[in-house]
């Protein structure tokens, strides 16, 4: 008995398990806007999340942060400049931080017109070049090599399978300019890739280079025409150029996660880092998709020069390799020059690639379990736990529409079926007599 009539045992007021309240980390809203504002002017960080409600282009406008340029698209532009006088990428852009593809475009005619003159160029050549090997009676290596310029001209197929993915890279450059803007109101400043001048350099030597090789190839190898010579030139600078967009591209996005991953570091050190961690949660989620989708968004096109470097690699070497037993002569040259430049630009394909998916995710993991967990308390520890496993179930890895991923493992699967191919043309070549009329004495003995 209680003194107390109104009062009730414990027991009886217990709540019910089903009917216990959750506690969530809320606060009203006038007391959130107020410590956002206090975080965003001393620290400069703000959008406790990473994504704010509404559209991406609105929610990002919102808070003051306005894109004065296009830093991806700015750092990269000599080469983008260089790749739309040769027919590719025909995109428009109307404002800075916005890229727009429409069939209806000037961008599109010029491309159009490029690729028509080009191609009845090409034409002309291929019939002389399919005139001249049918007329060979050597050798077969030489039949071989006749092939090779042949083959040289299939990087005209690279403008229209860009006229069919410029769209996807399109959206690959507005999904940088939303990074770029989530990156300045997390850090407070604008992202520092100094890229320009790597580019503008590529820029003036690839095409010059290119230009050499091919110059070179033919002095060495058949009669110099240089009628015939501009459309090669044309089209080799066209391939490299493609490398050399590839290369900044993966560079693009090693240099960004070495940025966010010295920041988020500088970050856990100054800010309270529970909510840092959200952030450059988000932020290392939007560049892992980012890097996904540099593969994606050229799939076609990168995929056929991995093919045509290919098939280039292993005849050019073939070329060199039949000439042992005779010695190397003047016309050797143009192949080594050939292969060693196309040797060199599909490392660099497959290298890159590996190095920026390498930076995306095990650096930053590297970065994320060298974190001092000690000192933090339990949300921040469960927010690293969740960063760490936000990066083992999202894939950096570039990958070309599902075909294969570009790493050095593909490199060395590469040369290693180039080596079978060249083990069956020198056995298939040392079973052909070099001498025709032992070929046709041999053929009668059989015979009888």
């Amino acid at each position: 008995m209680s003194i107390f009539p109104d009062t009730l045992r414990y027991i009886e007021v217990e709540p019910d398990p089903k009917t216990r309240a959750v506690f969530l980390d809320a606060k009203p809203a006038y007391l959130d806007h107020q410590q956002h504002q206090n975080r965003q002017t001393t620290n400069g960080f703000g959008n406790r999340v990473g994504f704010a409600e509404g559209p991406p282009r609105e929610a990002f406008g919102d808070g003051g942060v306005v894109i004065k340029s296009d830093i991806i698209y700015d750092s990269s532009k000599p080469i983008y400049n260089v790749l739309r006088l040769l027919g590719v990428f025909p995109f428009m852009r109307p404002t800075a931080g916005m890229t727009m593809f429409a069939c209806a475009s000037p961008a599109m005619a010029y491309s159009v017109v490029f690729l028509v003159v080009l191609t009845i160029y090409v034409v002309f050549i291929m019939i002389s070049r399919i005139d001249i090997v049918r007329t060979l009676e050597g050798r077969f290596e030489e039949a071989v090599i006749a092939y090779l310029f042949i083959v040289n001209i299939l990087p005209l197929i690279i403008i229209p399978l860009m006229w069919y993915e410029t769209r996807k890279v399109c959206n690959l450059l507005n999904n940088w300019v939303d990074f770029e803007v989530l990156y300045q109101k997390t850090a407070g400043r604008e992202l520092a890739l100094n890229l320009k001048n790597k580019s503008l350099l590529i820029a003036v030597l690839l095409p010059v280079l290119s230009c050499a090789s091919v110059i070179i190839t033919h002095v060495t190898m058949v009669e110099f025409q240089l009628v015939q010579i501009v459309p090669y030139c044309i089209l080799d600078t066209l391939t490299y150029m493609m490398g050399g967009y590839w290369y900044l591209a993966c560079e693009t996005l090693s240099t960004t996660a070495n940025v966010l991953a010295e920041d988020f570091q500088m970050a856990l050190r100054h800010v309270g880092p529970a909510a840092m961690v959200s952030e450059y949660r988000s932020l290392w989620l939007r560049l892992s998709k980012l890097a996904r989708d540099t593969g994606f968004s050229t799939c076609y096109t990168f995929t056929f020069i991995c093919l045509y470097l290919f098939f280039i690699i292993t005849l050019s070497i073939y070329g060199l390799m039949s000439q042992i037993s005779e010695g190397f002569g003047i016309k050797d040259i143009g192949l080594a020059v050939t292969a060693f430049c196309s040797i060199g630009l599909l490392f660099f394909i497959c290298d890159e690639a590996h190095y920026a998916s390498f930076n995306v995710r095990t650096n930053f993991q590297k970065k994320l379990l060298m974190v001092e967990l000690t000192w933090m308390n339990s949300d921040a520890q469960t927010e690293i736990n969740m960063f760490l496993r936000a990066t083992e179930m999202n894939p950096s890895s570039i990958n070309l529409g599902g075909f294969f991923d570009v790493n050095r493992t593909l490199f060395k699967s590469l040369l290693a079926t180039m080596v079978t191919y060249l083990v069956v043309l020198l056995q298939f070549q040392i079973s052909i007599p070099d001498d025709p009329t032992a070929m046709l004495k041999q053929n009668s003995t059989a015979a009888h």
